[in-house]
């Protein structure tokens, strides 16, 4: 029988709720405030946290400075491409490991998962030549697919234990009613794995989005996206850290507010399966 949970310990989980997302959240918003100082302010010793002369000076020299809008679109096409073409691929391949198993499903799954342990610098030198040959150094075409790649096993195992949430019998139903697979999976699995899917979708755009090595490594100029963006507020004279803290909140102010509008389905969807 459950026990039932007293106000006492009720208050006492909320006060350590806010104050682990306190600490979680501190650097974001040290980061927005030392946005709107000079760089004397942001460098003063003791720092300075609410007391100090505002100013959107930072903002006017980043936007003179760099094409914003360019390379917001790029982390968006390519934050959202590679996701969708991940979710595409996914899909049928979580389809047939949760409802068709062979012996080794899980040897695979596992396998899988496997390589997000594997050094990232330990593959970049093969796909940077890989790239050089195929043209697709400096590209949008070329991050979609590396990201795609990385995110992958995320996203299929994500899929997976969604799938396995969702009865055997509805799809046997379905066949006997005479849909196709394709019909099956659009019209059938795939409605009703809807929260799943949203939450995947979602977090690995936020992956995509954030993802700084392969970013910074396999773009120059066309391509860049946001987190190029930011390194590029580091320079050999040193750093500027009230302009690299504008060009910082610039870069996550619109996965932030992407999550703080989402955040409702995306728990919903964590809590549907995947994390058991």
């Amino acid at each position: 029988m459950a026990r039932s949970v007293t106000p006492q310990r009720k208050a006492i989980n909320t006060i350590a709720a806010w104050a682990v997302g306190l600490v979680i959240f501190f650097p974001i918003l040290w980061t927005i405030l030392t946005s709107f100082k000079t760089e004397a302010q942001a460098i003063n010793d003791p720092p300075l946290f609410l007391f100090f002369d505002w100013t959107l000076e930072n903002y006017a020299v980043v936007q003179e400075r760099s094409n914003y809008m360019r390379f917001l679109w790029n982390s968006i096409i390519i934050a959202g491409g590679s996701t969708v073409l991940g979710i595409i691929i996914a899909v049928p391949a979580a389809w047939s490991m949760a409802f068709v198993p062979s012996k080794r499903t899980k040897d695979i799954l596992l396998w899988m998962l496997s390589t997000k342990m594997l050094p990232a610098v330990g593959v970049l030198y093969p796909i940077y030549l890989i790239f050089i040959r195929m043209g697709l150094l400096d590209s949008r075409a070329g991050l979609v697919i590396v990201l795609m790649l990385i995110n992958l096993p995320i996203i299929v195992w994500m899929l997976y234990t969604y799938f396995k949430e969702i009865p055997g019998e509805i799809l046997e139903a379905a066949r006997m009613d005479g849909a196709s697979l394709k019909e099956e999976i659009l019209y059938v699995l795939t409605p009703m794995a809807i929260p799943g899917i949203a939450s995947t979708l979602l977090l690995n755009i936020i992956l995509a989005w954030n993802e700084a090595f392969w970013t910074l490594n396999l773009t120059a100029a066309q391509a860049a996206p946001l987190t190029a963006f930011i390194a590029s507020y580091s320079s050999p004279e040193g750093l500027f850290y009230a302009k690299l803290s504008a060009a910082s909140t610039m870069a996550i102010a619109p996965i932030l507010i992407l999550g703080w509008f989402s955040q409702k389905q995306l728990v919903r969807g964590l809590t549907f399966g995947a994390v058991k």
